[in-house]
């Protein structure tokens, strides 16, 4: 009895870190990069940084992740298999609900969560159930994508910032494919599905348009990011379990 109360509550935790993440977000300070004078070296329109449309998977992260926590605590707030992934993606959410707020004041602070936040999430998606996959693995996974590309786009745009790379340009050199190939081991190691490989690859394809008529060696990065992910996704896409 005392393991299924325990079960129960952390569904009960699941959906509120859930609702957190959303609201808290959305009351936190707007943000659409990290603004110039954050940096000493800081870019206006960095290359490695994701054009601005791309950031509207955040709406169907947070509802998604919203409407899987409902049906975890509804409909399988005692099953065991569902019970192994609640802490780290909870953490990964109470992480998440404060990241718009320190990143609007340290990027440097802001990098460090947001890869608290990917290791996580990709820890989260390790241990999510296999089966119900649209409702665990899959909103789970397309955190932990975007998250992905999110963390080591971050990385670049801090270490440009501050002068350990000429430019973004350069730092994109680096991080970019460092983010590729972590995308395409936790892939393939985690069997993620789908929905993992999309939202990573959905950030290659944000610098891809980003850089179009600007710099030519970055779209291409982000063609050969956006292509290997793409066909990871094309390959599961009508995946359920």
């Amino acid at each position: 009895m005392r393991d299924i109360d325990g079960a129960r509550m952390r569904a009960i935790l699941v959906l509120a870190a859930a609702v957190a993440f959303v609201v808290f977000t959305y009351l936190s300070p707007e943000f659409s990069g990290y603004r110039p004078d954050q940096m000493p070296h800081a870019e206006a329109n960095p290359a490695i940084q994701p054009a601005g449309f791309a950031f509207s998977i955040w709406g169907v992260i947070y509802l998604w992740l919203i409407v899987g926590a409902g049906f975890g605590l509804l409909q399988r707030a005692e099953a065991s298999d569902w019970d192994a992934h609640r802490w780290p993606l909870i953490g990964a959410m109470v992480l998440g609900s404060g990241w718009t707020a320190v990143a609007v004041r340290s990027p440097i602070w802001a990098t460090v969560m947001i890869f608290a936040m990917l290791a996580l999430s990709v820890w989260a998606l390790a241990l999510a159930p296999r089966r119900d996959f649209w409702w665990a693995r899959a909103p789970i996974g397309l955190f932990a994508g975007w998250l992905t590309a999110a963390s080591f786009v971050s990385l670049g745009l801090v270490l440009a910032g501050y002068g350990v790379f000429g430019s973004s340009r350069g730092a994109a050199w680096l991080f970019l494919p460092l983010a590729a190939a972590f995308a395409v081991i936790v892939y393939k190691r985690l069997d993620t599905g789908g929905a993992y490989a999309f939202a990573a690859g959905w950030g290659f394809f944000g610098i891809l348009v980003a850089n179009i008529g600007r710099h030519a060696d970055v779209a291409v990065l982000g063609v050969v990011g956006a292509s290997i992910l793409a066909g990871l996704w094309w390959r599961d896409r009508f995946r359920a379990a």
